[in-house]
């Protein structure tokens, strides 16, 4: 008798629906995209984009805001009430890793590009042009960081908090797959496996793909300018694409690699150069003052947290909340079906507290820490020292950090760092989010084919270039508001589908 060939695992192996509807929506959106950049001007495309950011931004505004505050007012509710003993996969269930890679994976797949490429960026915008502050003087220095962590901090690991919470409860104490429909299985029961719930895992794809991509170009952004910078590297659009390629390229090896042998090792060593980094910028630059700065600066986010929080720019007819703080709620929102996604694959065997804690705390003073070194030492450049660092942001963004590390010793070597440093964040932000669509578009199988990865990791690179060619930074931050907003509205269902759910068990 023969015996039966051992089986192999299928080509492709995906959920119909959503995985062809999700590809067909970004398809068609890259293809209208070139047509229209074919048929008209830079000039034009960037007007549409500024028109659709404004209008949208204006409308809405009220509405991320007041989402992001009951999204993070939940979690802690949730994480120090009753509910904080319950452990993620049942009482009897480990944590796979340890809490050092754990926190390595969280910070790194949560807004790694970002931080790199707005350290500087964003405190010496807010001085150059604030929304309440005389510019340039030592007010406008000390709210600029304020602001900074206020869009960096407790709201936006908030959201993902809650996504992380709400996947993890379904996927490994409700049994459900490991997707973003199985958080609705509280209220849905059923239904969520059928048109409604194929609903909300494509617009979870769609809002995840965007929001990666924003960071993507972002990053390649930072890339050019730090090449520019050290080896004047011609700087524009095909430079940038020609990085984007390479650099998902390498990431597609990661994302084939899977969690424990690229992710996680790609993670380790993104922290450790980013801690050099850091540390380099403490030693050889103010020291004493960012040591000074960074507790002041805790205390004011503190003291006007409450405040900011609510702070909608009712009374003022200007556009720099919406340029700001409304681009960042979308974005973190965009971003959250991925980074949810991500933190609830790696969280089994924490408890609901442990979770709520960690995933707020752990990563927002990682984040303040690294914003406050940075960006107080531009601050103090601009302040105190030879300046510089606000002209170079106001000629090109993405250069701001190169600026700030030329003033230093050993700039060469820390710009290379510098780069090096985005370069993987890069791909573990790529191949953490093609890893979380590939399961999504896959029903919540957790090892989908390597074909499927390799396509949403390409996908991810050609609408990053798409939207460069089309816009540059207005067109990354256009696309985040517009796909953020439907999922701003299943998030709020979301929260109330685990809430029901934590409230069945207790």
């Amino acid at each position: 008798m023969m015996k039966d060939s051992p089986s192999k695992k299928p080509a492709w192996d995906f959920h119909p629906t959503v995985f062809l509807a999700s590809a067909i929506i970004i398809i068609l959106a890259v293809v209208i995209g070139l047509i229209y950049i074919g048929q008209n001007s830079a000039e034009q495309a960037e007007q549409l984009f500024s028109s659709l950011k404004t209008t949208m931004s204006n409308a809405t505004g009220w509405f991320f805001i007041l989402s992001v505050n009951i999204f993070l007012i939940l979690v802690l509710y949730i994480g120090f009430s009753k509910y904080g003993n319950i452990r993620i996969g049942g009482k009897e269930a480990q944590p796979e890793f340890s809490r050092l890679s754990w926190f390595a994976m969280l910070f790194s797949a949560g807004m790694g590009i970002g931080l790199v490429f707005w350290s500087v960026a964003e405190p010496i915008s807010h001085y150059s042009s604030p929304p309440v502050a005389e510019a340039e003087t030592a007010l406008a220095a000390r709210e600029a960081m304020t602001y900074t962590f206020f869009h960096w901090g407790f709201h936006a690991w908030g959201i993902y908090a809650l996504v992380g919470l709400a996947i993890a409860y379904a996927c490994f104490n409700l049994k459900q797959p490991l997707t973003i429909r199985s958080t609705f299985y509280p209220l849905l029961g059923d239904k969520v496996h059928g048109p409604l719930g194929n609903l909300i895992d494509i617009l979870a794809v769609v809002a995840t793909l965007f929001g990666v991509a924003t960071s993507l170009g972002l990053g390649v952004q930072q890339v050019n300018a730090g090449l520019n910078h050290l080896w004047n590297v011609e700087e524009g659009v095909n430079t940038q694409i020609l990085l984007i390629i390479g650099i998902t390229g390498i990431a597609t090896i990661s994302v084939v690699s899977g969690v424990n042998n690229g992710i996680r090792k790609l993670s380790t060593l993104n922290m450790v150069m980013a801690a050099l980094l850091l540390l380099s910028v403490l030693v050889f630059g103010p020291s004493l003052f960012l040591l000074d700065a960074l507790v002041q600066n805790i205390g004011d986010y503190a003291q006007k947290l409450p405040a900011l929080s609510t702070w909608t720019e009712a009374y003022a007819d200007t556009d720099w909340q919406n340029d700001w703080t409304i681009f960042y709620w979308a974005w973190w929102i965009s971003w959250s079906p991925f980074v949810g996604m991500f933190i609830a694959r790696i969280s089994k065997g924490r408890t609901v507290r442990e979770f709520v804690t960690c995933v707020l705390l752990v990563p927002s003073l990682l984040g303040i820490l690294w914003l406050g070194i940075f960006g107080n030492a531009a601050l103090h450049q601009e302040l105190l020292a030879e300046g510089g660092v606000a002209t170079a942001v106001k000629d090109n963004v993405a250069v701001a950090i190169f600026a700030l590390l030329e003033n230093y010793p050993m700039a060469g070597m820390t710009s290379g760092l510098a780069i090096l440093v985005v370069v993987t964040f890069f791909i573990t932000s790529s191949d953490s989010g093609s890893l979380v669509i590939d399961i999504i578009t896959a029903g919540g199988k957790t090892d989908p084919p390597v074909k499927q990865r390799i396509f949403w990791a390409v996908l991810e690179g050609v609408v990053a270039a798409v939207l460069l060619i089309g816009g540059g930074l207005l067109a990354l931050q256009t696309a985040c508001i517009l796909t953020g907003l439907p999922f701003a509205i299943v998030l709020l269902f979301m929260g109330w589908s685990l809430l029901k759910a934590l409230r069945t068990e207790n």
